[in-house]
């Protein structure tokens, strides 16, 4: 007589269905973004030949109330913003290689709240890598993420840009932890406990290849005993990362601290097959020539990095990007010297 079947006996079954669910859903949203798109196509350029005018969207949005009965999705409001869908990226190229990953709902947001060409594709090609929901993808916005990436990119040290080229894309320069709810006046216990407390947003706020190992961690050199105060590994640059949490403005001393734990993990914690492990010094406030100079002759691959417990002025960085953009902006012909 065979024994019954377990529970665990039809996990590879339940699997076969999730996946299938998956696929379908993707289907779906593939089918419906390209639909959107098609449709704001011909509005779009029925619209430039002057063969209809605006007033005629409300039209089609009625005709399509009428012929097709419980159509939801296709309101005046709706078919505008598949025009303005059409117009954000005329490329169909695009459209099939990148704009159907994400759902209606994403392209909403970022329609609405891009200002720039450069910032709608950064967020689009963020929220398919890190596969942000719509509430993560709303608070990006708020962190001002992409303002923030283009005035104040990370700061690595040369070693950590020569043995993880990919480095700088991986790290911020500011980490926004408005979640944790923290008073201006605290202890560097009170940010540890609370990053540890909302450890899920923290590894959305680091990124989606980042792992937690261990807080604390601890690490044995001669007769001594030490504690790191958080340890991740890195998918995708296949490192350990050490992070040291300081909740003063950065000092130089803090720089050798931080190496010493990194000799420690590359000697007693990695494995063979793993890139060298990185630091990242996390404080409250640094100033970006002190740090220019501590990285300048650190021998090891890290980088120094802030922490906001608030939300920034997106307005002012707004402000400050239009800045840097006409700073950098190419000399027209006739402006050449």
């Amino acid at each position: 007589m065979t024994d019954a079947p377990q529970p665990a006996d039809f996990a590879d079954i339940a699997r076969l269905i999730d996946a299938a669910r998956q696929r379908a859903v993707q289907a779906v949203n593939t089918a419906l973004i390209e639909l959107y798109w098609q449709i704001g196509e011909r509005i779009s350029r029925r619209i430039a030949a002057a063969e209809w005018g605006d007033g005629v969207v409300d039209q089609l949005a009625r005709y399509l109330a009428l012929t097709q009965p419980g159509l939801r999705g296709f309101t005046r409001a709706n078919l505008f913003r598949m025009r303005q869908f059409y117009e954000a990226y005329p490329d169909a190229q695009i459209v099939s290689a990148l704009l159907r990953q994400l759902p209606w709902t994403h392209h909403l947001i970022i329609l609405g709240q891009s200002k720039r060409p450069e910032e709608r594709e950064f967020y689009l090609r963020l929220a398919v890598q890190e596969k942000w929901s719509s509430r993560q993808l709303e608070r990006q916005f708020k962190t001002a993420l992409f303002e923030r990436t283009v005035l104040h990119p990370a700061k690595v040290s040369p070693l950590m840009a020569q043995v993880h080229s990919d480095a700088a894309s991986v790290f911020k320069d500011s980490y926004v932890v408005e979640f944790l709810d923290l008073p201006s006046s605290h202890a560097e216990a009170d940010l540890h406990r609370g990053l540890l407390a909302r450890l899920k947003d923290f590894l959305i706020e680091l990124g989606r290849d980042f792992c937690f190992v261990g807080s604390e961690y601890p690490l044995q050199v001669g007769g001594r005993d030490f504690a790191l105060d958080l340890l991740f590994f890195h998918r995708g640059l296949n490192s350990l990362v050490a992070i040291e949490l300081k909740v003063g403005r950065f000092e130089p001393e803090y720089l050798g601290k931080l190496n010493f734990y990194l000799e420690a993990v590359e000697r007693d914690v990695k494995k063979p097959h793993e890139h060298p492990p990185i630091g990242v010094l996390l404080c409250a406030s640094k100033d970006d020539e002190v740090v220019e100079y501590a990285l300048s002759r650190s021998t090891s691959p890290a980088l120094i990095a802030e922490y906001q417990t608030q939300l920034p002025d997106k307005a002012l960085l707004r402000a400050k990007l239009h800045e840097f953009y006409l700073q950098n902006a190419p000399l027209a012909d006739d402006d050449t010297p």
